[in-house]
């Protein structure tokens, strides 16, 4: 099978398994404020990830591109929607192109489309420090993605076997090239371990993509002789990995995996993340309802987290980080258990 004809599978399997909501975020709960003394249009959705500035705190994640016409049609109608909403936006793995030369087209359309706007590469922490600049030149990239997929490359039948190395790769990496560098996990979370050993690194931020989304466990076992169904469960959920993280890095922690609406948003900077990826969601809207009803959808979606933001008397994304939250359940206890005081959620403060 060709690299273009799995990540064409990929997206055919990323809508045929869905979202599990399994995320966490709905054993979390804001307290309310009866008294937010602020107005909706005092509310500010700037976000500042090192030297980046994003006009919103939603970034469209890492979905695909090297898979021909059908990727680049996706990625596309991603970088419209990208420019006319003012999001952010990261390309999927540019491997394909590196390899591919006829493939950057598929890549290099995000940029056509989205001359001004804030758009991330995409590499495996399998890439050299040349690959690493080749693709940040393919897309003239704001910053560069590197992902970790263990499980995946575990389950799909033809993926790597050998992880060795990667964080010292991914070090070359963020020294060797003039943007800053992202390092995200694919749906599988990231731990207070990873999160650490990646905050003494000279990356500049982590995007933990938690478990409960698109699963590439299930994506990957589709397309086995004999499933590994061990690894469907396997990983940290998306909520968990926000509050590990966000509790043992010094770097900016970016949320994605199962992000669904906008108040898994708001849930997630709460958390402790300054911005939030959305992927499987956007892609199922864009392809059912089109372009138009997807960027209607996003604009509706900033209304929301604006509305929810003036309830909490937030007026910038960094006051979400001490606005009182109460966690519950599996989430509560996990991070009981990991030693990370869950109950400080509940009684944090700020100065409105």
């Amino acid at each position: 099978m060709t690299r273009a004809q799995r990540k064409q599978d990929h997206i055919n399997y990323a809508l045929s398994t869905g979202q599990q909501r399994r995320t966490g975020f709905d054993e979390v709960a804001f307290v309310h404020q009866a008294l937010p003394n602020i107005a909706v249009d005092e509310v500010h959705l700037q976000t500042q990830i090192g030297e980046l500035n994003w006009s919103s705190p939603i970034f469209i994640n890492a979905m695909t591109g090297g898979g021909g016409e059908s990727t680049s049609k996706i990625n596309e109608e991603l970088s419209i929607l990208a420019r006319e909403t003012g999001l952010a936006i990261a390309v999927g793995s540019q491997m394909s192109a590196l390899k591919d030369p006829s493939e950057r087209k598929t890549y290099e359309i995000v940029r056509h489309n989205n001359p001004n706007g804030i758009v991330f590469g995409n590499l495996g922490s399998e890439a050299t420090v040349q690959q690493a600049k080749d693709a940040v030149e393919m897309i003239k990239a704001d910053a560069l993605q590197i992902h970790l997929n263990v499980i995946q490359e575990l389950t799909m039948p033809e993926g790597d076997r050998d992880f060795r190395g990667a964080l010292e790769r991914i070090q070359e990496i963020a020294g060797g090239i003039s943007v800053p560098v992202i390092v995200k996990e694919t749906g599988f979370g990231i731990s207070k371990e990873a999160a650490e050993s990646l905050s003494r690194s000279n990356i500049s931020a982590i995007d933990v993509g938690g478990f409960g989304g698109t699963n590439f466990s299930k994506i990957e076992n589709q397309r086995r002789k004999r499933m590994l169904d061990f690894f469907d469960d396997w990983g940290i959920p998306t909520a968990i990995a926000i509050a590990e993280s966000h509790a043992t890095s010094l770097k900016p922690i970016l949320a994605s995996g199962g992000v669904q609406n906008s108040l898994d948003i708001v849930k997630s900077l709460g958390l402790g993340a300054s911005a939030v990826g959305m992927a499987g969601v956007i892609l199922k809207q864009l392809l059912e309802s089109g372009l138009k009803d997807t960027i209607d959808e996003v604009n509706q979606i900033h209304t929301d987290i604006r509305f929810l933001m003036c309830a909490l008397g937030c007026r910038r994304i960094d006051e979400l980080h001490r606005a009182p939250l109460i966690l519950s359940g599996d989430v509560y206890h996990w991070l009981e258990v990991r030693g990370l005081n869950p109950g400080e959620y509940s009684n944090r403060t700020f100065n409105k």
